[in-house]
Order: C-alpha cells, then structure tokens, then sequence
C-alpha cells in the first residue's frame, strides 16, 4: 500500500507562509482559499490554515537539549538536507538545534537541524545517507 501524509495546522499569515514554506523550504502551492493553502511538503501533504498556532513545550530531549513538542518534519536524502541547511542558514534562521550529525557509525546515522517556522512551529529535519537506515537498523 502507498500512502501520503497529510498534516494540518495554523499560521496567522498565509503570505509568510507562502515564503517560507514556498520559497524557503522549496515546497510547491497547490489549491488555495482566503484562509488557508495546501503545500506538497516534499511528497507529503500540509495544510496551512489561518488561526493560532499549537502551543508546545521544549519537553523532547535530543543530544542533551530539549527540543519542542510536539514537532513534525522530513527525512530527506543526505545531498537535499545539506542543501536545505544552506538555504536556512544563508536565510538567518534562528536553529532551535543547529545542522549535527547523531548517531555517527552507528545504526540510523543521521543530520538533524530543528527550527521555528515564522509563527512558532517547530520542525525537525533529517538527513540520510541511506534512507533505508531510518529506522536505525
């Protein structure tokens, strides 16, 4: 069976949106009201609607740091989250954990970066060198 995600949250501006997760994040607009738009989120579907954010909490612990919850994110291939980091740092993102590698020689060796999105949501992005491996085995 093949299936895509669909995930559906707020943001107070669809214009903000549209420049980070379009322009930024590199995610194609697809259908559109006045209060919300869809993105293909790198094969997967996000729905971005008008209303106030999930409230989280730095509760999650990842290499000795909290980290927000609950968050989402990708696992990309190696080459497209180093190009992603590129961009975000060449945008003067404010990294909630900076681009590090985990896990290194082991099982489920993997880059990770989490960030903000403009209205306070929180996104965690791997990278792989085998996406096979993301399951640490």
């Amino acid at each position: 069976m093949r299936s895509l995600f669909h995930f559906a949250f707020n943001v107070t501006d669809l214009n903000t949106a549209r420049h980070f997760y379009g322009d930024l994040l590199g995610c194609t607009e697809g259908r559109s009201t006045d209060t919300w738009v869809d993105f293909d989120f790198y094969d997967h579907q996000i729905s971005l609607h008008l209303g106030e954010p999930l409230k989280t909490q730095n509760t999650g612990r990842v290499d000795g740091k909290l980290v927000p919850m609950p968050h989402f994110g990708l696992a990309l291939n190696l080459a497209d989250w180093q190009a992603m980091a590129e961009r975000l740092k060449a945008a003067g993102t404010a990294f909630v954990l900076e681009p590090h590698l985990r896990f290194a020689g082991q099982p489920g060796e993997q880059w990770t970066m989490f960030f903000l999105d403009p209205f306070g949501n929180p996104l965690e992005i791997k990278g792989f060198a085998d996406l096979a491996t993301i399951y640490g085995a």
